[in-house]
């Protein structure tokens, strides 16, 4: 399940990840929020996530697809986890997404809205 964050600044969208991502997840919130991101420039992603149990096939579907619908629109994404594999892998293969990818604790989501909010250094 996820749902979508409120009061982020200005260019920025955010996600709150729990349980099982599903097709409908990508659909009803994940690709309609990036469509609209996307048309006002570079996306700026918030992913929070608590608790993380897989995701449907639909759901790997529609992330490989959204990724390659917006491949060149990443600027920033803050991934916001205490999940210490997601972290990991993460770290390890954020090379592979376009722009930049910074891991944070639960409890420096303040820090890591400011991250993906300002302005990058190249």
């Amino acid at each position: 399940m996820i749902e979508k964050l409120e009061n982020l600044p200005e260019g920025v969208i955010g996600f709150k990840i729990h349980s099982r991502l599903s097709g409908e997840d990508y659909e009803q919130v994940l690709s309609p929020a990036l469509a609209s991101a996307a048309e006002a420039g570079p996306i700026r992603c918030v992913l929070v996530i608590e608790e993380f149990h897989g995701m449907t096939a639909d759901a790997l579907k529609d992330d490989v697809k959204l990724g390659l619908e917006h491949l060149r629109g990443w600027k920033r994404i803050a991934v916001v986890t205490d999940i210490a594999w997601i972290g990991n892998l993460t770290n390890l293969f954020g090379w592979m997404i376009p722009g930049e990818t910074k891991v944070f604790p639960l409890s420096s989501l303040p820090s890591a809205t400011a991250w993906a909010a300002a302005p990058s250094a190249t």
